[in-house]
């Protein structure tokens, strides 16, 4: 885990907090820590995959993810792995739509479960809905977050997108300063 203190967490919260609040409208403090402390933990590749399956082999497609987490038909032993797993699908469908959009279709040509973008946008959405009518217990107090995730999905997308694009900048400097003198 990386700590609290780490520059990456601030960095983060800043890019997000302003990305969503400027461009996007969404001034929810809770969305914007939680989609920021995200960022922070998928730069670790066990937070990233860290559904496996009962064969305790990391699954990385959303197809097999969502058979994972159904506990009617499928593998999942109950409603909290169902939960568990549809949390990580609207995080890992989040990250790559907002992060790597262009990784979505490479993904689709090694599987051929979810097509598109566009479905991966309905499963992360979907799946953070579901995630929010886990409204008792242990759960009540989170339940508002998803479902305020699920009805901003596509805004939380844009919005790491327009991250992205600053990490790049950030990232290649000369090439900004280039892009300005040239205007």
């Amino acid at each position: 885990m990386i700590p609290e203190s780490h520059p990456l967490r601030q960095l983060f919260q800043e890019l997000v907090g302003r990305h969503y609040a400027e461009e996007i409208g969404i001034r929810d403090p809770q969305v914007v820590s939680y989609v920021s402390h995200l960022l922070t933990e998928f730069c670790e590749a066990d937070q990233l995959f860290k559904i496996h399956d009962v064969d305790d082999r990391p699954l990385t497609d959303l197809g097999e993810m969502l058979l994972e987490s159904d506990p009617i038909y499928g593998p999942a032993p109950s409603f909290d792995r169902e939960r568990q797993v549809r949390k990580h699908i609207g995080d890992y469908a989040l990250f790559f739509a907002g992060m790597f959009p262009e990784s979505i279709n490479h993904f689709r040509l090694r599987r051929h479960r979810l097509e598109n973008f566009v479905e991966w946008m309905k499963a992360g959405k979907e799946s953070y809905y579901i995630v929010s009518k886990f409204e008792h217990f242990e759960y009540a107090k989170v339940a508002p977050l998803f479902a305020n995730l699920s009805r901003e999905f596509e805004g939380c997308v844009y919005g790491l997108n327009m991250v992205k694009n600053d990490l790049q900048e950030m990232q290649h400097p000369i090439a900004r300063l280039d892009s300005e003198l040239l205007m």
